[in-house]
């Protein structure tokens, strides 16, 4: 990875729920499928079964791209349950990938915020599909998402 560009992708928006509400959400694997976009197909292959623990591997299949499956395996690396935990890929389309969950109450609910840094594969080539079409289409998975927890937990 030496002079790999790091990229950096971050959310945050407020749910009117209890902590302990949107906790118990995120804390279980099963509820991806919910705020994934659905023409991505995700579908968990092992390891969602329970409630998510550091160094659970979690194991699943993605389309990025119509007709095209990938694999992808991820560790949850950190977990203080209420406050965050962190995934990172361990096999699948990124050198790199880490992804960082954050709640906190605040006025009106529960601030969820996501940061996730990445790197590309293939250099210089990564680089130019990552503003020709990684960026945007991360952004819209995320913008998914955003919608898609407002409508489960409430709020905007």
């Amino acid at each position: 990875m030496v002079g790999a560009v790091i990229h950096v992708l971050e959310r945050t928006q407020v749910v009117q729920a209890t902590l302990e509400h949107v906790w118990e959400f995120f804390s279980d694997p099963g509820n991806l499928n919910l705020i994934t976009p659905p023409d991505m197909h995700f579908e968990i292959f092992a390891g969602g079964e329970t409630v998510m623990y550091p160094g659970q591997l979690i194991e699943y299949r993605v389309s990025f791209i119509q007709g095209v499956r990938s694999t992808w395996l991820t560790e949850i690396a950190h977990v203080r349950a209420h406050e965050y935990f962190v995934d990172e890929q361990r096999v699948g389309p990124y050198c790199f990938w880490y992804h960082e969950h954050f709640f906190a109450r605040v006025a009106g609910g529960v601030q969820v915020a996501d940061r996730v840094s990445y790197v590309l594969p293939f250099g210089l080539l990564g680089e130019l599909v990552h503003s020709a079409w990684v960026r945007d289409r991360l952004a819209g998975i995320f913008d998914f998402r955003r919608e898609a927890i407002a409508k489960i937990l409430g709020g905007s």
